[in-house]
């Protein structure tokens, strides 16, 4: 496996941050997503997207067009439900 370097991360980022995709569903490690919409929430820094599928988790999915297709942002967000990711502030805890 090829490490990218932080230029590289840093344009993985910029292109895939905060895109709503889906997956390669003909990818075998990939078919449980099939069909649904997720929304990228950064890059790591193996050159992964941390992807919600607004289940309560992020995943970890190689950032390439070989496993993910960008959505129109107008059609995804009607089939995407923001309000139940891992990533909504808790207001018991706040402040």
């Amino acid at each position: 496996m090829i490490t990218p370097t932080p230029e590289q991360i840093e344009n993985l980022k910029s292109e895939w941050t905060d895109q709503y995709v889906q997956v390669n569903a003909e990818r075998p490690e990939l078919k449980r997503f099939a069909g649904r919409v997720g929304r990228v929430v950064t890059v790591n820094w193996s050159g992964k997207a941390l992807v919600d599928f607004a289940d309560g988790a992020w995943y970890d999915i190689t950032a390439s067009a070989d496993c993910l297709t960008r959505l129109d942002p107008a059609e995804a967000k009607a089939k995407y439900d923001s309000t139940v990711n891992s990533a909504q502030p808790l207001p018991a805890r706040q402040g």
